[in-house]
């Protein structure tokens, strides 16, 4: 029996694409999801990622049919020049897809199984749009009734009734995702991670297209509710049947406080110390826990903050010593429940919830979203000198997954590790 440490597993490195419209006219619709992702393997390698020491690629994707099906991370590899031996492997947890993928890849570092994995995700809204795999859980009327499966802006406006929030808090959150996104654009936070893409026409699309910095509360507040169609169609009732105490749903979240739809893809690499260090590689982060829970399919969108607590009692972290969450912004509603929950005051100024926008400003492209937040994070991490961080989604059918990350103070201020 081997009497071998368990290897840890590490980020040494992460790029994204920008995040396009999720419509025809969007920067990255010319583009397929295995385009996207090949242009990032490209890039990865120009960086200095040694393909041949890859073992595996786990790509998150949760639409997986049409361009978007057989296996896009194998065929993805094999169009990047990537050599025939490296595998690839697809995960499906909704909107979780991402930071799926990415703790699959650890676990196998941890495992012993791979060395150097390639994880991350990607979605094209644009051209596979979303519901359009029409499985049950959207279709079938046997499955809606046994589960009372809604949409999700029905069960953001749910869970803003349960929690008592309002109209003007909503939108105030929604204002202030809009408004940190343009700032970080305008500091060049993102240009590290962002790997321009080109639109159709051949220029360059260098960033999250769909930020919005004019945005106000005055001009969200003008904004019709976007889900009350759907609840009066039958959805409430869906709803109701679980949650009969409320009466009735008031609908309060818009366009402008849910997440917008988007293309995009992301990437990062792991492995153990070892082979980073075979490979010239600097390490980022330690993946120091990932967790994936499940809660009210109903309710459903509280899941992701579940798995936040799940990882961080696991550790033995509190919510106080974590220097950057990365949330997706699953409606507005959620966030201001986590960080009321988390203990973190945005009024007071405490920034470390998306402290660079999130999903609602710069866009969700469901498969990659995960991936982002965990790489983001990790350069937050950075930027702050901080130690812990953790990414998280919440997901259809009351799926959430997290990853908590550490920048021990083994780190200098280049990136390279002592010791």
């Amino acid at each position: 029996m081997s009497t071998s440490p368990t290897p840890e597993a590490w980020i040494f490195d992460y790029v994204r694409t920008p995040r396009g419209k999720a419509s025809a006219a969007g920067g990255l619709h010319s583009h397929t999801a295995i385009d996207l992702v090949v242009h990032l393997m490209t890039d990865l390698r120009a960086r200095g990622l040694p393909v041949t020491e890859v073992d595996d690629v786990v790509l998150g994707c949760a639409s997986q049919l049409d361009e978007q099906g057989s296996n896009p991370a194998r065929i993805a590899a094999l169009l990047a020049g990537w050599g025939e031996r490296v595998p690839g492997l697809m995960v499906n947890r909704f909107c979780a897809s991402g930071i799926d993928a990415v703790a699959v890849a650890a676990a196998r570092v941890k495992a012993g199984d791979a060395d150097l994995v390639v994880a991350g995700g990607v979605e094209s809204v644009s051209r596979v749009p979303i519901f359009s795999d029409r499985g049950p859980l959207w279709t079938d009327p046997a499955v809606v009734e046994g589960i009372g499966s809604i949409h999700m802006g029905v069960a953001a406006d749910l869970n803003a009734a349960l929690e008592g929030f309002s109209r003007e808090q909503l939108d105030a959150y929604g204002a202030r995702s809009q408004h940190r996104a343009a700032e970080a654009w305008a500091a060049g936070r993102f240009a590290a991670e962002v790997v321009p893409v080109p639109r159709g026409d051949g220029e360059p699309l260098g960033t999250d297209e769909l930020v919005r910095p004019t945005t106000s509360p005055a001009t969200l507040a003008a904004l019709a509710p976007a889900f009350a169609g759907l609840g009066a169609d039958g959805q409430d009732a869906l709803a109701l049947r679980s949650f009969p105490e409320l009466g009735a749903i008031e609908h309060l979240h818009t366009v402008g406080t849910a997440p917008a739809m988007a293309d995009g893809a992301a990437l990062l690499v792991v492995g153990t110390w070892e082979a980073g260090r075979r490979a010239g590689l600097r390490p980022r982060a330690r993946i120091a826990a990932a967790s994936s829970t499940a809660g009210h399919p109903v309710r459903m969108l509280t899941a992701g903050q579940d798995a936040v607590q799940a990882v961080l009692d696991r550790s033995g972290v509190t919510p106080a010593e974590v220097a950057c969450f990365e949330f997706a912004e699953a409606f507005a509603a959620l966030c201001l429940r986590f960080e009321r929950d988390m203990g973190i005051d945005s009024a007071a100024g405490d920034d470390r919830m998306n402290p660079n926008g999130g999903t609602m400003a710069m866009g969700h492209a469901f498969g990659a979203t995960g991936a982002i937040m965990v790489g983001g994070c990790v350069e937050e991490l950075q930027r702050r000198d901080g130690r812990w961080g953790v990414g998280a989604v919440s997901g259809a059918a009351g799926l959430g997954s997290a990853i908590l990350v550490e920048r021990p103070d083994g780190a200098d201020s280049t990136g390279s590790w002592l010791g």
